[in-house]
């Protein structure tokens, strides 16, 4: 059976391309979502992609992932600085969540610098432009032991302890 990700994209990312292209680059949310769903016809894994300014529409699909996705990627935007309320529902989704920034967020000012959301997450990826979104898929599938035989094997990963 396919493996089954759900890619999240918080408020104002719908703008990507026209916003801010000096720290998030021209390509747009439409850009990042083909390359993503080209990658994942490869993989042999199915991604819904869905991007929401409200808060409380990113809670639901959050916990509509439960029993209906093996995997969530993340990117909350604003709400990585401020939500309580995605850190509970990610808390709830029992498979990887993995959160990406397209900027180094850790380069940035200081309002723009701790994700609180990471604390619910299993991995973060930030900085590499619209790219963190391909590494957290193939993070994604390797986490879930789902990476087809065709992939090299330097992308399967080392063995790893991961209880830490």
């Amino acid at each position: 059976m396919a493996a089954k990700i759900m890619i999240l994209n918080g408020p104002n990312l719908n703008f990507l391309g026209i916003r801010e292209p000096h720290i998030y680059g021209p390509t747009t949310l439409a850009e990042i979502e083909a390359s993503c769903q080209q990658l994942a016809g490869y993989l042999g894994v199915t991604v819904s992609f869905h991007q929401s300014n409200l808060e409380g529409e990113l809670v639901n699909l959050i916990q509509s992932a439960h029993g209906n996705a093996d995997a969530i990627i993340m990117n909350p935007a604003a709400y990585s600085f401020t939500s309580i309320a995605l850190i509970d529902a990610l808390k709830i989704f029992e498979g990887p969540k993995i959160e990406v920034h397209i900027s180094n967020i850790h380069a940035r000012d200081e309002l723009h610098r701790h994700s609180i959301t990471s604390s619910a997450s299993t991995a973060v990826i930030c900085g590499l432009g619209p790219y963190g979104y391909i590494a957290a898929i193939l993070a994604a599938v390797q986490k879930l032991g789902k990476l087809p035989e065709a992939v090299p094997a330097s992308l399967h990963g080392l063995r790893t302890n991961n209880k830490a």
